[in-house]
């Protein structure tokens, strides 16, 4: 057995019709484990033949709008749903954040008040089969920091500090392992000593490009912002064996930054390497 890449999101904060923002999901097993739930993600994991209630495990890297918005939509579908709550994990506030939408004062209150209090509402939640009094949602809450890990029985997952929006932001990278194979997302991050080390020797590594090769941005957002040679040079020095580029930015989806990029990964990086395009499905 496998584990199953759905890509539920490619893109940035930019709206955009080819690239939902950021959202991967890792399915081993019965898990389905999604990283990160940006906007649009939840209409791309319907379309890719799943529902919310489906969702086991979410682990954010970091609390960007293309990285959560989508979060509240999940969690309150799948609650719709009759799901069992999912395990939430991500950095410090998660539990604020969580609260923001489902806490008794959270903006989503009123609309938790009407489904759960009107005698109407009541008998439609009966009538599909469920049982009152009706809870809300509840999701598993699990506030982390670089260097956690989790133990999924049959997989492991372990984290370490990327470096893209701190001290404002916490940001993470995660990898999973599984039966001797090994994920790896970088999150939104620069080159930086523990990513390359989280994917040493990783099957398969899903890395973020905000910036198309040799583009010049200003210095801060360089530092922060790798193009394709860059990464493929860390990926080839850390024994990455397949490497694909996500996060892609509306100006870099010509024909021409493609194929520059492409260039670039072939001539530093010697093993598989692409660019991910939203609801591809890859097998690690």
């Amino acid at each position: 057995m496998t584990m199953k890449l759905t890509i539920l999101g490619s893109g940035s904060p930019e709206a955009y019709a080819r690239r939902a923002s950021s959202g991967y999901l890792l399915e081993i097993g019965e898990d389905r484990i999604l990283f990160d739930c940006g906007g649009g993600v939840v209409d791309n994991l319907i379309r890719s033949g799943r529902l919310p209630k489906d969702i086991t495990h979410l682990f954010f890297t970091h609390y960007h709008s293309d990285h959560m918005i989508d979060y509240a939509r999940l969690v309150h579908a799948a609650w719709d749903e009759g799901g069992k709550p999912i395990k939430v994990f991500g950095p410090a506030p998660l539990s604020k954040i969580n609260d923001g939408y489902f806490g008794r004062d959270g903006v989503l209150s009123q609309d938790l008040r009407a489904r759960t209090e009107l005698e109407a509402s009541k008998q439609v939640w009966v009538a599909r089969g469920g049982t009152l009094p009706r809870p809300w949602p509840a999701p598993e809450i699990t506030e982390i920091e670089p260097g956690y890990s989790y133990n999924g029985g049959s997989w492991k997952l372990s984290s370490t500090q990327a470096s893209h929006a701190q001290p404002i932001l916490e940001c993470l990278a995660f990898s999973v392992e599984y039966r001797g194979r090994k994920f790896v997302y970088s999150g939104d991050t620069g080159i930086n000593d523990h990513v390359a080390a989280l994917c040493q020797y990783a099957d398969f590594m899903l890395h973020w490009c905000y910036r198309g090769s040799g583009e010049q941005v200003h210095s801060s957002l360089m530092e922060k912002s790798p193009d394709p040679a860059e990464i493929a040079a860390m990926a080839e020095k850390s024994g990455v064996r397949r490497l694909y580029l996500t996060h892609f930015r509306t100006h870099m989806d010509s024909d021409d930054v493609h194929e520059k990029a492409k260039r670039d990964l072939s001539e530093h990086f010697s093993g598989e390497a692409g660019i991910v395009e939203d609801l591809q499905v890859y097998e690690i």
